[in-house]
């Protein structure tokens, strides 16, 4: 199947969230969420495409010494560019898989002229390549899962990576994507855990559950992520707090996973300060059921040949992930090779590469059937109607059974649309979302699970037509003040 793409628009519409959510170094409470829409003509026909993102502070490029507003500018520099890309690429008819790797290539290319590190370069990327597929899997009427399998995308894995040659997305993809997966709760740095210890001013009267164990109670929690700051005097009595919660509002049991958000520079010194905190009574029942640790070294040192020998002599430990250093495709290879267990997906890192990423972990897993490794389920805040169905839609079909949730937690569900994109989402994705007793949608999360029926039903994840010519075009929106204007 070969298109051209003959118009690429952006539009923004500013996002608050309901509470800071602390993480690393940053302290988000706002947000440009940003619609890419791709036009394409497919075979004579025109079809559009959309994607979006949520354009967070300090997730892409953790320095401390930048301001927001210059890594804003930054963001929209790559996804710029990777338009720019794509419609010199696609002037002439190409696939799919022509069009991602000329806009992978060249970005690469530049990005490494303008020293921008990959994960940056990657968002463009990917914000361009989702907006596409939703095109051409509007274009043939079938779901992202299988329009996947079929010929139409002419995915090459071999060309990505030679020892994928040969394998298609028929070989690694389950036969059917996830009806239902367990949202995994985000508990930031400074979530609060109790709503008893709230004073009244703390509370949040926007009739969403705020504390750690009101949530629980509202959605049947049973998958946390837990955020450390890798300081033992303050993260000790934190977990310490989180485990007794967790113990007394779980019976059935919980699992989670352990987030070190970059704070360290040396390994040993993490391993040290997980020794010291998996090693304490009252945090046994937090420890034993870790699933699996999130990248604790900070990017600069993650992929150093210092990690190989501590990785593979610590055998009595959960496995250990890469996740904001997994920028390139030459990334999660050499994770491998020094111990890691696996890596994240977010589509904000690649379609294709996340792709790759799980034919990789694949083949991994075939030819080492005792290991095991990891494909985990992550986000950046996601919010919906479009941007946190693409990304479940994208875990559903990799299988990934348990997947980070955060946007409806630190956003108040879909209140920020206008109403008739609300009753309109309310219409088609029943199950996913509900009718909050105030009145706008807000996620349906039973018994910690998400039903993804409509999900998988739609072209790439979304099934409402978004009126994004409604919001503010992204021109309009920077020329206004952009981060100062809200």
């Amino acid at each position: 199947m070969r298109f051209t793409i003959s118009s690429i628009q952006f539009h923004v519409l500013p996002m608050q969230t309901r509470f800071p959510f602390k993480y690393g170094i940053a302290s988000m409470t706002s947000l440009p969420h940003l619609f890419v829409t791709a036009d394409l003509v497919v075979d004579g026909v025109a079809v559009s495409g959309l994607s979006s993102e949520g354009l967070p502070p300090k997730w892409f490029t953790k320095d401390p010494d930048t301001i927001f507003e210059a890594d804003l500018a930054e963001m929209l520099a790559v996804i710029q560019n990777a338009a720019r890309i794509a419609m010199n690429a696609a002037e002439k008819p190409v696939t799919f898989f022509e069009l991602w790797r000329a806009v992978y290539v060249e970005q690469e290319r530049w990005a490494g002229l303008k020293q921008l590190p990959p994960l940056l370069a990657n968002l463009g990327v990917s914000l361009v390549e989702k907006s596409v597929l939703c095109a051409l899997c509007r274009h043939t009427r079938l779901p992202l899962h299988r329009f996947l399998k079929t010929a139409a995308p002419a995915i090459d894995f071999g060309a990505i990576r030679p020892e994928l040659r040969g394998i298609t997305c028929a070989d690694f993809l389950p036969d059917a994507p996830l009806d239902s997966v367990f949202a995994r709760h985000t508990i930031g740095l400074g979530d609060p855990l109790r709503a008893s210890e709230l004073s009244a001013a703390e509370r949040l009267d926007d009739g969403l559950p705020y504390a750690l164990d009101d949530s629980i109670r509202a959605y049947g929690l049973r998958f946390f992520k837990i955020k450390v700051c890798g300081r033992p005097g303050i993260d000790a009595p934190r977990l310490r707090e989180i485990a007794a919660v967790l113990t007394a509002l779980c019976p059935e049991g919980f699992k989670a996973t352990l987030d070190g958000n970059e704070q360290f520079h040396d390994l040993r010194a993490f391993r040290e300060f997980y020794d010291d905190l998996a090693g304490r009574p009252e945090l046994r029942p937090l420890f034993d059921n870790l699933v699996l640790i999130e990248q604790p070294m900070h990017r600069s040192k993650a992929l150093d040949d210092s990690i190989a020998p501590v990785l593979q002599s610590w055998r009595d430990g959960p496995g250990m992930i890469i996740d904001e250093s997994d920028g390139s495709l030459a990334d999660l290879p050499r994770a491998l090779s020094l111990g890691y267990r696996g890596t994240s997906h977010k589509n904000c890192k690649g379609i294709v590469k996340g792709l790759a990423n799980a034919a990789l972990l694949h083949v991994c897993q075939s030819q080492s059937p005792g290991a095991a490794f990891h494909l985990s389920g992550e986000d950046l805040a996601g919010v919906g109607p479009v941007a946190m169905l693409q990304d479940l839609a994208m875990t559903a079909m990799l299988g990934i059974g348990h997947v980070e949730r955060n946007g409806h937690h630190y956003f108040r569900g879909l209140s920020m649309y206008p109403d008739a994109v609300q009753w309109s989402v309310l219409e088609t994705h029943a199950g996913f979302y509900r009718r909050h007793e105030a009145g706008f949608p807000t996620l349906d999360i039973r018994d910690g699970r998400l039903a993804l029926s409509t999900v998988n039903g739609a072209p790439f994840g979304f099934a409402n037509e978004m009126p994004v010519s409604s919001f503010e075009t992204l021109e309009c929106w920077i020329k206004r003040g952009g981060m100062a204007a809200l």
